[in-house]
């Protein structure tokens, strides 16, 4: 029996490889402006649209907290209102973007910029 489980332990031991893979190094070395132009569109886009949808969720929860007092649920809904806008905003700019990119062939999110080379 105990030869069993020392056998089972070695074959799982053999079989799960927590090192990470992949060449880091190699990217970073053929990272480009372009493309941290284009990481930080995306990123950029990505946290205005966590951030409009919990200024949403804050809005409905004050909206809920409120009591029925007539001066805090149109504060919460002023700020539901705010937030939906925010986030048709953002989510606007990125259709753009992509229609753009689309219609004219330049993708803003993948941005290559030519590079400088000196005479």
């Amino acid at each position: 029996m105990n030869n069993l489980l020392a056998s089972t332990y070695l074959l799982a031991e053999e079989t799960i490889n927590l090192r990470p893979g992949g060449n880091l190094g190699g990217a970073i070395q053929n990272l480009g402006i372009g493309d941290i132009v284009g990481a930080g569109l995306r990123l950029i886009l990505v946290i205005a649209a966590i951030v409009f949808f919990f200024i949403l969720v804050v809005g409905g929860i004050k909206w809920i907290m409120s009591g029925g007092d007539k001066a805090n649920t149109e504060g919460a809904r002023n700020q539901i209102t705010a937030a939906l806008v925010g986030l048709v905003i953002v989510f606007a700019a990125w259709a753009i973007a992509s229609l753009v990119g689309t219609f004219f062939n330049i993708n803003i999110f993948e941005l290559n910029l030519p590079s400088v080379t000196g005479s």
